[in-house]
């Protein structure tokens, strides 16, 4: 497979411990820098259904990076997009990297698709 890497920023654009929000192929993602380290996440909260997780608070649980959404405040690993509050959901995440000084991020189509919450009968 081919990936296709779409440049976003500089790294030093990004404020460590923070994250953006770029549009990648029409798809919204939160691009977070954790030290020199970058990782990339769908932008939208499946809980509240809005594109607000680059906003989000960066940190750790148990060691573990993740975002914190500004919304209902849901934790996310910022590496396997798992919800530390709920086992059944998840986000997407993608490739990122850093390269030349300039954070890419690549779509894998099979990661586009986000396990929501389903709403109650």
């Amino acid at each position: 497979m081919n990936t296709m890497w779409h440049p976003i920023c500089g790294l030093e654009d990004i404020i460590p411990d923070t994250g953006v929000c770029a549009l990648v192929e029409g798809v919204q993602v939160a691009v977070f820098r954790v030290g020199r380290d970058v990782y990339a996440l769908s932008n939208t909260d499946p809980f509240s259904g809005a594109n607000v997780l680059a906003r989000g608070i960066v940190g750790d649980r148990n060691g573990v990076l993740k975002v914190a959404s500004p919304m209902y405040k849901q934790s996310f690993s910022l590496e396997s997009g798992k919800c530390f509050d709920d086992e059944h959901v998840s986000v997407p995440t993608f490739p990122a990297r850093v390269r030349e000084g300039v954070v890419e991020v690549a779509l894998l189509r099979s990661a586009a698709v986000s396990s929501a919450p389903q709403p109650a009968p």
